[in-house]
């Protein structure tokens, strides 16, 4: 897991949190070959402002995209695909009560999807668990004519991008 950073005077639920986290630290794998190549990403930490909704918009979407539900404690939630996993935290070390994907920091993140229909449907599904559909107007060519992607955002101000290849 990441650092947690510690706000003054949550020492001991930092303490708490990196304890339970600890106890879900991924496999190692065992030889070179099954190794992530230097440089991959290990995992994306992304501290939300409510761990129920983000388990309904985020779990869906990464269970759609297959990923599998692998770390689980009180204060999180993280799924895996390959070697990389992304973690949703309800922090109380965080500042804010809703991700400002204009401000400084993450934008969002995008992600492969097999097809132009697959992207169709899962937009479809989307709605039902809480994301949003943005720039409807240009949907699905918002990033351009060549580029056939659905740009979503959930209730707490993350976007999420399917892109078909």
């Amino acid at each position: 897991m990441a650092d947690i950073q510690q706000a003054p005077g949550q020492e001991e639920q930092a303490s708490t949190a990196s304890a339970a986290a600890s106890v879900f630290t991924p496999r190692t794998a065992g030889t070179p070959a099954e190794r992530p190549p230097v440089g991959a990403i290990h995992h994306v930490e992304l501290w939300v402002p409510n761990l129920d909704r983000a388990i309904v918009s985020w779990g869906w979407l990464l269970t759609s995209l297959g990923y599998r539900m692998f770390q689980d404690w009180p204060g999180g939630r993280s799924w895996q695909s390959g070697h990389a996993y992304i973690v949703v935290e309800q922090s109380p070390a965080r500042t804010a009560s809703r991700h400002d994907r204009c401000r400084p920091g993450l934008n969002h993140l995008a992600f492969h999807v097999p097809s132009r229909q697959h992207v169709d449907e899962l937009t479809a599904e989307a709605l039902l668990h809480g994301w949003h559909l943005m720039f409807s107007d240009v949907h699905p060519y918002a990033g351009g004519p060549q580029h056939y992607a659905a740009y979503l955002e959930n209730s707490d101000g993350f976007e999420a991008e399917l892109v078909a290849d």
